[in-house]
């Protein structure tokens, strides 16, 4: 039985219907910032459609239009996700998603300050005692 388009997909998923190698999605991790997919208990990737959307996009960037990592990195910086998703052409989500897509990265990052806040808290405790 198939998923359903609102389901979240593990990597292997989302490398099949991306058609790129599970190793080339940890790769674009580690090169673009924006691509944060939610991990769970021993780093399991879970991709959410919105992540899905953007690795589409990405990866036509990429993979058809010949944009390099740099290329694609000034590309969000300058127009942001939206332009990234829109890039992918069909089965792109519409603005509502696309805002979701923002308000998932944001919220992800906010969760990483507020763990290095924590973690910076229980270090100067430390110190103090």
């Amino acid at each position: 039985m198939a998923k359903g388009p609102e389901a979240f997909r593990t990597i292997s998923e989302a490398a099949d219907e991306l058609s790129v190698p599970q190793h080339v999605l940890r790769f674009w991790e580690t090169k673009f910032a924006f691509i944060r997919p939610m991990k769970r208990a021993g780093g399991r990737r879970f991709y959410r459609p919105s992540d899905i959307a953007v690795l589409r996009g990405v990866r036509h960037l990429l993979h058809d239009e010949g944009y390099t990592i740099k290329g694609v990195q000034r590309l969000h910086r300058e127009e942001g996700l939206r332009r990234l998703v829109n890039a992918g052409g069909e089965g792109a989500p519409p603005s509502a998603s696309v805002a979701s897509v923002t308000s998932a990265a944001k919220t992800d990052s906010l969760y990483d300050a507020l763990r290095d806040l924590e973690a910076a808290k229980q270090r100067l405790d430390a110190l103090l005692r």
